[in-house]
């Protein structure tokens, strides 16, 4: 997708941001300078994951309350007792609590149109306005949202207890293509818009936008943007950064994921070929 580089509001520099993107996308393959100066260190990951997380995926406690249960020493792990808190299991690993063999969860990938005004805080769980109340009953595996979402922000929120792959997918180096809706509180110049386009500097960082236009069929305040930065706030950042009040942020594509046939605050589960792609990327 590329925007017309004139000041003409044409229907050509427009895009519909409710509907699936095109195949292709403005620039391909494009990385900035400021994100290969230093050579990146890939950590190993092993499929592990923390004792207390496993009692609490299992739905034995919480996971403070597992650290307790850990340190009476009512856990064993593959016939030994373990007592050593930040203790990591394998999948393979035979986890005994009370002497009875626990079960690994079920992996479970839940896509939620989160609504405006819902937190997405931990702390914030069993509140009205969390967006665990709007997942509450959908299985009874304990899921956790991959990304966070402001409060005042709504669109997708993916809900998953695949640690690996929410580890993966949420990481600030891996590159997941997003695109947003925004409204602002002005009109966006064209001369605004195209320094979003050729590569703002902020924080001392270039951040490279695949593609940006406004919204076709709506005021020059509505724009649509695709980045795959994966740094906090950051297209938020990019219009305040110019001078210009976000109103309003939604999330309409998450890594091959939209919106379609999802209402607000509702929730489905991904199929299997949804959960294959994300996977993949």
């Amino acid at each position: 997708m590329r925007n017309s580089r004139n000041n003409k509001s044409s229907e050509k520099g427009k895009r519909n941001f409710d509907s699936p993107p095109p195949k292709k996308y403005g620039r391909k393959n494009f990385k900035s300078k400021s994100f290969s100066e230093k050579p990146k260190t890939q950590k190993s990951d092993d499929g592990s994951m923390r004792l207390n997380q496993f009692l609490a995926h299992a739905g034995i406690s919480s996971r403070r309350e597992a650290d307790k249960l850990i340190e009476a020493g009512v856990v064993q792990v593959n016939g030994k007792g373990i007592t050593q808190m930040g203790y990591r299991v394998q999948e393979t690993d035979i986890v005994k609590f009370n002497g009875r063999t626990i079960k690994s969860d079920t992996k479970r990938y839940l896509l939620l149109n989160k609504a405006r005004n819902y937190s997405t805080r931990i702390d914030d769980f069993g509140k009205k306005t969390s967006v665990f109340e709007l997942i509450k009953g959908a299985c009874k595996e304990n899921l956790l949202p991959v990304s966070k979402l402001n409060k005042n922000h709504s669109g997708l929120l993916l809900f998953t207890n695949d640690d690996k792959l929410s580890r993966k997918l949420s990481h600030p180096e891996h590159e997941m293509k997003k695109i947003y809706h925004i409204s602002l509180d002005k009109n966006l110049k064209s001369i605004d818009l195209k320094k979003i386009k050729d590569t703002l500097k902020i924080d001392d960082s270039l951040v490279p936008v695949d593609s940006i236009s406004y919204v076709m069929d709506k005021e020059k305040t509505e724009i649509g943007l695709e980045i795959k930065s994966g740094k906090k706030q950051i297209a938020k950042k990019i219009f305040e950064h110019l001078g210009y009040r976000v109103l309003k942020l939604d999330l309409v594509f998450f890594g091959g994921l939209t919106k379609k046939n999802l209402s607000r605050k509702e929730y489905r589960f991904l199929t299997t070929e949804e959960v294959n792609l994300l996977k993949r990327l």
